[in-house]
């Protein structure tokens, strides 16, 4: 085969793939502002097949499988979005959500929990660290999620029962939502997760 024959013929081939990739992109984008998600990810899926660099298609992906209530391959689609792009606060976000469910998951055994609960508290510091101008999102989530790992540390039934660890998440959990009311003085959603990491804390230090 000549050289100018097979030059046309990667090109082709280029444009096709192009094309297919750019359909499934397309369908699954399409099924995603509708908030068809499980139609979303089977397009989405098969767009990253075609090409696998393409972090749109990888954040929409994993977006889709969190609200697809698959939160082990949105973390692996988030995980690919960094990967690509690894000043992408909102894939860091999303994989701490992600990684917030799975260490609820009372199936899952305590070592696991334990490390997607303390992934999520990363996974939020990192997004703050790139988008320190939040407007509180990522505070709340963490301090939420600080929450969950202090009560985590204190059940007392399990090996992974640490009281210093627990307590000072708990206070952690107490300083980032009181950024955020500082922020948004009249939320009284955010008063009430005070108050509830505060009721937690003082049950902690036999203060209550």
């Amino acid at each position: 085969m000549r050289l100018s024959a097979i030059i046309s013929f990667f090109i082709l081939t280029s444009l096709e793939t192009s094309s297919a990739q750019n359909a499934y992109v397309k369908l699954g984008q399409q099924a995603f502002m509708d908030g068809n998600f499980k139609s979303a990810v089977k397009q989405l899926e098969k767009a990253c097949m075609v090409d696998s660099t393409n972090a749109n298609a990888y954040w929409m992906l994993g977006y889709s499988y969190y609200h697809s209530e698959n939160y082990r391959k949105s973390i692996a689609a988030y995980t690919k979005v960094i990967f690509i792009n690894p000043v992408d606060a909102t894939a860091y976000y999303y994989r701490a959500r992600a990684k917030g469910y799975l260490g609820k998951d009372t199936f899952l055994s305590p070592a696991e929990r334990e490390k997607y609960l303390l992934g999520a508290i990363l996974d939020l510091t990192k997004a703050l660290a790139i988008d320190p101008d939040d407007h509180g999102k990522c505070y709340q989530t963490r301090g939420i999620a600080y929450r969950e790992y202090g009560e985590f540390k204190l059940q007392q039934n399990q090996h992974t029962y640490d009281k210093a660890r627990g307590i000072n998440s708990l206070k952690a959990s107490i300083a980032d939502l009181e950024k955020v009311l500082n922020d948004s003085p009249g939320r009284s959603d955010i008063s009430t997760l005070i108050e509830l990491s505060k009721e937690k804390l003082a049950t902690a230090t036999g203060h209550h």
